[in-house]
């Protein structure tokens, strides 16, 4: 378009009346949605009509082949990691949860080096051939601990992380507890005075498991179980020592995803454990009332002999 045609658009455009211009926004704002076709009228246009609709069809019976299949509901999301995590983990899912991400190589830990595979634009890297068996072997210590009627802590005292201890808790019940706001020293060491006397007589205080998602800023809490014997799982990064935990698991303790991923493997193994239990006690609550029965049919028998 020439500019001298332009200039004559826009001169048209600004002296145009009011009410014109107002039409035409107007116009603007109509709806998009397809208007109703104009009737057949001769068979020349019910003729052309067929075509394109088989046209059409055949268009979209040969292109469907190609098209994608996924949906929301079977396809990954970001959210399923925190509502629904997997039974199990796998490489896959740790890699694409950044597990593998650790520190700067100057803040690695030299008693970490066992776990790391390597280094990468100064980053180190974890090793998550060793992340994966011991996640495994963390999910079974909480499903035994579980299954013995054992009480378990998932401590996460970052923000992002206090959503994720609470929907790990509420997946064991009442064996599951969380702690999301801070760690309040003398919880297991000075147990009198955070609870009472009569609590302490009555109730359960100490755990019989911790699950440390960020365990370098509750080292406090690591030192009570330590002097409680309490076992304690942690999610350790490059920057930690692997022995201030009795079941470490290397990954990136600052990813909320992997928090999300280790948590809920650990909180289904757990509620797995709680199952196992409530059927052991269905079990022997029914071996009970049938021992019950039998003595009550011996004791009816013996009774009707003595009678004899």
């Amino acid at each position: 378009m020439s500019s001298s045609l332009l200039r004559r658009c826009v001169s048209s455009t600004a002296h145009r009346p009011h009410t014109v211009q107002h039409a035409a926004r107007s116009v603007r704002c109509l709806s998009t949605v397809k208007t109703e076709q104009p009737a057949l009228q001769t068979p020349e246009d019910w003729a052309a009509f067929q075509e394109g609709r088989e046209t059409q069809k055949a268009l979209v019976d040969q292109l469907s082949q190609y098209g994608s299949t996924q949906t929301r509901n079977n396809s990954w999301q970001p959210h399923h990691a925190l509502h629904r995590p997997p039974k199990e983990a796998s490489l896959s899912a740790l890699l694409a949860a950044g597990a593998h991400m650790g520190h700067s190589k100057s803040l690695m830990n030299p008693n970490f080096m066992p776990y790391s595979y390597g280094i990468r634009g100064g980053i180190t890297i974890i090793d998550l051939d060793h992340t994966l068996p011991l996640l495994r072997r963390a999910a079974k210590v909480v499903r035994s601990v579980a299954a013995r009627g054992g009480s378990v802590v998932f401590v996460g005292t970052r923000p992002d992380l206090r959503t994720t201890v609470r929907k790990a808790a509420e997946r064991m019940g009442s064996q599951g507890y969380h702690v999301g706001e801070r760690w309040l020293p003398g919880t297991l060491t000075n147990k009198l005075q955070m609870f009472g006397r009569d609590v302490v007589r009555s109730e359960q205080v100490i755990p019989d498991l911790v699950i440390l998602l960020n365990p370098i800023p509750n080292l406090h809490a690591i030192r009570e179980c330590a002097i409680d014997h309490v076992p304690t799982i942690g999610v350790i990064d490059s920057n930690a020592d692997p022995r201030i935990v009795m079941y470490p698991i290397p990954a990136n303790d600052e990813s909320p995803r992997t928090a999300q991923l280790i948590a809920g493997v650990l909180s289904l193994a757990g509620r797995e454990g709680v199952a196992i239990k409530q059927q052991e006690d269905r079990l022997a609550e029914e071996r009970e009332v049938e021992a019950g029965r039998q003595r009550q049919v011996k004791h009816a028998l013996k009774s009707f002999e003595e009678s004899r």
